[in-house]
């Protein structure tokens, strides 16, 4: 099946200073050719526009969401209660906590409305890329292809290290 032109998957974030570590979903996507948007949305400061924008997302065609948020880390809840779709919450570092606030209020969901929660700051979020990737997979070959191609090209460069001996 040929993927659409439309996003596939959605990054959300809380404000524009989550770019910094949601950026490394978006370049993990375009990497994998993946159809995706990123736009900075508050479940706190526009929750009307969140709502608003998720459900027409999801009307679109997203099939994905990943939903990055610092401190309270309301938005990857938020997502997913308005969604059916899969949601995948990165925990942004910031705050004093410096995101372990953050990675607990997304991984202690409440039962009924999961959110796949990843590690807080850059990994997370490239690993919620990779992991949307593989959702995707399922239904575009194309994308399981790509997926194995690089778990292969990172097999390849572990077994081409050498280590210097003294």
């Amino acid at each position: 099946m040929n993927m659409p032109a439309t996003p596939l998957v959605v990054i959300l974030m809380g404000s524009e200073s989550d770019w910094e570590t949601m950026r490394r979903a978006h370049r993990t996507l375009a990497e994998f050719g993946v159809p995706h948007e990123s736009r900075v949305l508050s479940a706190h400061r526009t929750p009307d526009l969140v709502a608003e924008y998720v459900r027409a997302s999801d009307a679109n065609g997203a099939e994905v969401f990943i939903a990055g948020a610092g401190m309270a880390a309301a938005l990857p809840g938020v997502v997913a209660a308005l969604t059916t779709r899969p949601v995948l919450g990165v925990p942004v570092a910031s705050g004093p906590l410096n995101g372990q606030d953050a990675l607990h209020a997304i991984v202690q969901m409440p039962p009924g409305i999961p959110v796949g929660t990843l590690a807080v700051g850059g990994a997370g979020a490239t690993n919620a890329a990779l992991l949307a990737v593989a959702i995707l997979a399922n239904k575009y070959p194309v994308l399981a292809e790509r997926l194995a191609a690089y778990r292969a090209a990172q097999a390849e460069k572990i077994q081409a290290i050498t280590l210097p001996e003294d």
